[in-house]
């Protein structure tokens, strides 16, 4: 299984480099040759050719400033107008050298010329980040900091100039995903060697932009530190029937979810569930005519089922649908049954579970789930640093988590991690995540023996569902408003769409 980005941490991708450095590998210069490549290509786009193209390079005294710098002499040669600021008291003395050589021009950031500074880059056709690599600790400072956020605040939205990010946008959490003060965001981060984990990470992810790698021919061993999922992933992870299936073979899902009064909720999950692909679909709860109305294949009533969807529209004062949430976990601690947890049940979690047990909180559900484990966290921290939040829900409840938001973030068994951006901005609307537990719920239904074999297969079973919902929810409404069940009635084409693009086929 190939997933569509690998990442790795910055203490292995240098130690990656070391070998190829020692050995006189000239990677400075790949890298360098590489970026200049990408950013001519972005020119001719925007403006039909590279020369006479005014280009900021930002440059700090690392090794991504020599990279920028290198870069820069090589647009220059090409014509480029190319004016490189240096952001520290010293700079890349190679690279330095290329530029001016090249016809490039180069100045220190003057601290009293913040604004003048601001304006050159505002009129460039691309600026180069090159102030802060993986090395760095903590967000940009000093003249710089304010030169960013002077441009950051004049910068209109998707106009000029292009800002191209050299390994990583300067100040983020490389290894965390977290975003200290101001980042100048990126419309294209060229890394190098092999993706970071703070280019899929939120918040940080958000100030990647497109992310393009460079291979260096680095030795990346192990497993990557995180992983986002692509369509050939999910395709070869989704459960296809066998000519001798069925609907038992297939899978069962049981729902507990919605009231009489809400029954949103429970038509939702359930359709999430049924047109996903699942054998059949249980529910359990008093919603059961609106269930039935919506979708006539559903079976209402108890019975035995691989999967539990728990919780979506189950609001703290309904005891019975609470009842019934306690009486499925019985069967998920002792008879191995897997489960989503979702919204009103995560408080009736069992205190401790297994990887089989996928939680499916928000920020601020994860907050309240932490604050029963005697983690005192705000919501808003949990947004700043969703990663640290999500494993420690984690290590405290022994549960697979997804932890919903704009970059879906799952961690599971054995140090598994993924990051999935796949849906659009206008999936945050109510119910969608009603849809997303349901598909999820088929998934593990479908595969909980294989869950049990290997549990960190339950997070990129997680990291899969959440893709297919993103994917189906752009396939509903291509860029506009959009309703949950639009959403789940595009589940079917979707998974059609991925499984035919690989070959996956009914057997």
């Amino acid at each position: 299984m190939r997933p569509v980005l690998l990442t790795w941490n910055a203490a292995r991708v240098r130690a990656a480099e070391e070998p190829l450095l020692a050995a006189g590998a000239p990677l400075m210069a790949h890298a360098a040759f590489a970026l200049h490549v990408a950013v001519a290509r972005e020119l001719r786009a925007r403006r039909g050719r590279v020369a006479g193209a005014v280009v900021v390079v930002l440059a700090g005294a690392g090794n991504n400033g020599g990279d920028a710098l290198h870069a820069g002499a090589l647009l220059a040669r090409r014509g480029a107008r190319v004016l490189a600021l240096t952001t520290a008291q010293r700079w890349h003395d190679e690279g330095a050298a290329a530029l001016l050589a090249a016809g490039g021009r180069l100045r220190a950031l003057v601290p009293d010329a913040v604004d003048d500074d601001a304006a050159q880059v505002l009129a460039a056709d691309v600026v180069l980040d090159g102030v802060l690599g993986i090395g760095a600790r903590g967000g940009l400072r000093g003249p710089v900091a304010r030169l960013v956020e002077a441009v950051a605040a004049a910068r209109p939205d998707g106009d000029s100039p292009l800002v191209v990010a050299v390994d990583v946008p300067s100040g983020i959490g490389v290894d965390d995903g977290t975003r200290a003060g101001t980042v100048l965001d990126a419309d294209l981060t060229v890394t190098f060697g092999g993706a970071k984990p703070g280019l899929v990470l939120p918040p940080a992810a958000w100030a990647a932009g497109r992310v393009e790698v460079v291979d260096l021919g680095l030795a990346l061993a192990g497993p990557a530190d995180v992983a986002s999922l692509g369509p050939d992933d999910v395709a070869a992870l989704w459960p296809v029937p066998e000519r001798a299936a069925h609907k038992y073979a297939r899978g069962v899902v049981g729902v507990v979810a919605g009231t009489r009064t809400y029954p949103g909720a429970a038509v939702l999950a359930s359709s999430g569930a049924a047109l996903a692909g699942v054998g059949m679909v249980r529910y359990v709860g008093d919603a059961g005519d609106a269930v039935l109305a919506a979708r006539p294949e559903v079976v209402v009533g108890p019975g035995r089922v691989q999967a539990w969807v728990l919780g979506p529209g189950v609001s703290p004062d309904d005891a019975a649908q609470r009842r019934r949430v306690q009486r499925a976990f019985d069967g998920v601690l002792h008879r191995g049954e897997a489960a989503v947890v979702d919204a009103g049940a995560l408080d009736l979690l069992p205190e401790r579970v297994g990887p089989h047990v996928v939680l499916t909180p928000h920020a601020g559900e994860l907050a309240r789930l932490l604050a029963q484990h005697g983690v005192d966290v705000e919501r808003t921290a949990v947004e700043a640093e969703p990663l640290r939040w999500a494993r420690e829900a984690h290590d405290r409840t022994g549960a697979t988590v997804l932890l919903k938001g704009g970059t879906t973030v799952v961690v599971g068994a054995h140090g598994a991690v993924y990051a999935q951006s796949d849906g659009p901005t206008w999936l945050a609307t109510a119910g969608a995540g009603d849809v997303l537990a349901g598909v999820l719920g088929a998934l593990l239904a479908a595969r909980v023996d294989d869950v049990h074999e290997d549990p960190s297969l339950a997070a990129a079973l997680a990291a899969a569902a959440a893709l297919v919902h993103g994917r189906a929810a752009h396939r509903a409404v291509p860029d506009g408003p959009i309703v949950a069940l639009a959403v789940a009635h595009a589940v079917p084409a979707t998974v059609a769409e991925l499984l035919r693009a690989t070959g996956t086929l009914a057997r």
